[in-house]
């Protein structure tokens, strides 16, 4: 098989000597490739190192061809435009000047054979749903998501040889998200695309799992990694299965020859201190049966020990992620208790939360979901009327103060509780030990973000109507389980905005808002 991409012994470490990726050898064949990982295991830095913009501390890399890269935080420039992005605006230009009669060399040099180099700026850009959008529109007017849908229609309008996508879901609607993976499926040459979003693995020919400083492949697409993982697990957990039984089988012999050999001891002490035999003989005797007693406890612990080593083999090779397990009662809400009053448009009434709901709010980019969420978080005027404790999840995850430590921002939201108390909280949403001192400025992304979580859960009064904004935004597929489990767990009203359709399936969501430029809020059940 020829690799397209190939990685080989290459390290990285930040300037404060942080070490990213060591040694790590893999390399990217044909076809679309989904890396996952943890956060914080290197994804985002092996795509940069592979797209040139990082130079490794050893090793080397080798591509195959041209390569375009699409990172999380596009460098925009407020003053820029799409032809800027697009990478077109020194052709257009050139070729607005000959279309104007300046029959200038240089124009002509520009524009080589890219005369219908704005046809296909516009054809990219309308394939991907961005028809209201011009070629001298400038960044500063664009949402989130248009400008992430533009730097993807400047890598498809390139057509390099290898495209590397760094999480491109991020901040996009439900409609430009289909959008993407449509063209990521069409997509014929070689792609590597960094992801959470599980609709978008589904769509992958293979998946690479970035775990422990090393990559393993995996043929298909996330639902087949998935099926071999749970093969794997089951076969691992059956062999800890049988390790343990050795280890207990094991262990009832050794106390069973301990037992004989004892018996045999005092056996022969009674022999020796009645002399029934010549005393060399007894003495002989005696000898014989400690070294005797000796290699068979030997054997025996030799073998438990064999059995232990054989068990925590088995148990490493199970793969398991740490689960948060909460249980939050003080945020229940009885069925039926009015929580929250939101005046709709025109005369539409009212959106009334009722219980321990939970509403999905969605529409496109720049609609005003945010907006709707500070407002009925109080972080922006309105009529809003919320009658429980409330708590806001944004999508900047900026709650938590850096300076301070984990526990010391939960302890700022629950001043009541004692030290022994938020400590049990914080084990449960995985912070143990020292870990819980560790300045929240420190933490990887999913790190942050379960502490995030932890603080506002924990907050008295205990939330119970909880906001939360693209809350899987950056997060791994393990952090995205984890919040599962804690949301599953949380007994208030919710409302979330979010375009991830299988975690708003995990939920449980009982009701669906949308929000919409000209209309503003509406609601169906």
């Amino acid at each position: 098989m020829s690799f397209s991409i190939v990685v080989d012994h290459v390290s990285y470490a930040w300037p404060d000597g942080t070490e990213v990726i060591k040694n790590l050898d893999v390399a990217f064949g044909g076809g679309r490739t989904g890396l996952i990982g943890v956060n914080g295991s290197g994804k985002s830095t092996l795509l940069r190192i592979i797209a040139g913009e990082l130079r490794p501390r050893t090793g080397s890399v080798s591509v195959l061809g041209e390569v375009g890269y699409l990172p999380q935080d596009l460098p925009l420039g407020a003053g820029r435009t799409v032809s800027d992005l697009l990478g077109i605006t020194a052709t257009r230009a050139a070729l607005h000047a000959i279309e104007g009669g300046d029959v200038a060399e240089e124009h002509f040099t520009t524009v080589g054979d890219d005369w219908d180099v704005e046809e296909r700026a516009r054809a990219e850009l309308d394939r991907l749903g961005l028809t209201d959008v011009g070629l001298d529109r400038t960044v500063a007017t664009l949402s989130g998501g248009e400008s992430v849908m533009v730097g993807l229609a400047a890598l498809f309008l390139r057509r390099p040889d290898v495209i590397l996508l760094d999480e491109p879901t991020n901040n996009l609607d439900l409609d430009a998200r289909r959008r993407l993976y449509a063209a990521v499926s069409s997509w014929p040459g070689v792609m590597v695309v960094v992801s959470h979003d599980r609709e978008l693995l589904d769509r992958v020919d293979q998946i690479a799992d970035l775990r422990d400083g090393e990559v393993r492949g995996y043929g298909g697409n996330l639902s087949a990694y998935e099926e071999v993982l749970d093969a794997e697990r089951e076969a691992a957990e059956r062999m800890v299965r049988s390790a343990e039984g050795d280890v207990r089988r094991q262990r009832r012999e050794l106390v069973e020859a301990r037992t004989k050999l004892d018996r045999r001891v005092r056996y022969g002490d009674k022999m020796y201190a009645t002399k029934r035999e010549p005393k060399i003989v007894m003495q002989e005797r005696k000898r014989q049966a400690q070294v005797s007693a000796g290699k068979h406890r030997t054997m025996h612990e030799e073998k438990l020990e064999e059995a232990r080593d054989r068990l925590t083999e088995a148990e490493q090779a199970v793969r398991t992620d740490a689960e948060i397990r909460v249980d939050l009662p003080e945020t229940e809400v009885p069925a039926g208790r009015t929580v929250l009053t939101y005046p709709l448009p025109a005369e539409a009434g009212e959106f009334v939360v009722r219980g321990p709901e939970r509403i999905a709010v969605r529409g496109p980019n720049g609609s005003g979901k945010t907006t709707l969420l500070r407002r009925i978080a109080g972080e922006l005027e309105s009529a809003a009327r919320v009658r429980v404790p409330v708590r806001y999840l944004p999508q900047r995850l900026d709650v938590l103060d850096d300076a301070l430590s984990v526990l010391d921002n939960v302890r700022a939201l629950a001043p009541a509780a004692s030290v022994n108390e938020v400590r049990a909280t914080l084990a449960r949403f995985l912070f143990r030990g020292a870990r819980v001192e560790q300045p929240v400025g420190t933490l990887s992304g999913g790190e942050r973000f379960r502490a995030t979580l932890a603080a506002l859960l924990s907050a008295r009064p205990a939330p119970q109507l909880l906001l939360l904004d693209e809350p899987t935004n950056n997060l791994d597929l393990a952090s995205v389980r984890q919040l599962t489990q804690a949301l599953n767990a949380y007994r208030g009203a919710l409302v979330v905005v979010s375009h991830d359709e299988p975690f708003l399936r995990e939920l449980g969501i009982t009701r669906w808002g949308r929000v919409d430029r000209d209309s503003g809020l509406t609601a169906s059940d």
